[in-house]
């Protein structure tokens, strides 16, 4: 949870580096709050409305911690429009998030593993 907040806390911070960690906790936690909202939506009836607000609530952190990653393995957070692309697009972007940091410093700043 605390890689989560963190995720949360940087809401618009597109700038620095992502371990892998942050990225997929993120990713986890999101996939599990999904699954509850979409479990109360169909109890309750009310057909995406909260799910619609929940995404539309993390869909700027998402896109910052997933340009951050990137930024990790020492490519631009341009590379983020690849996933876009239809087929192979978002294929390459999860090698991309799977990849493990850069091990030194790179133009994105230090290497968050040894901070």
């Amino acid at each position: 949870m605390e890689w989560y907040l963190k995720v949360i806390k940087n809401y618009a911070v597109f700038d620095g580096r992502a371990r892998r960690t942050e990225y997929w906790v993120f990713t986890l936690i999101n996939v599990m709050i999904g699954v509850v909202l979409a479990i109360l939506e169909a109890i309750s009836g009310l057909f995406g409305i909260l799910s619609f607000f929940y995404y539309l609530f993390i869909l700027i952190p998402g896109i910052a911690v997933t340009v951050r990653r990137l930024h990790d393995i020492g490519k631009s957070g341009w590379w983020f429009l690849i996933g876009f692309v239809p087929f192979i697009g978002p294929i390459i972007l999860l090698v991309f998030t799977c990849l493990d940091s850069y091990q030194f410093e790179n133009e994105y700043g230090p290497n968050p593993k040894f901070e």
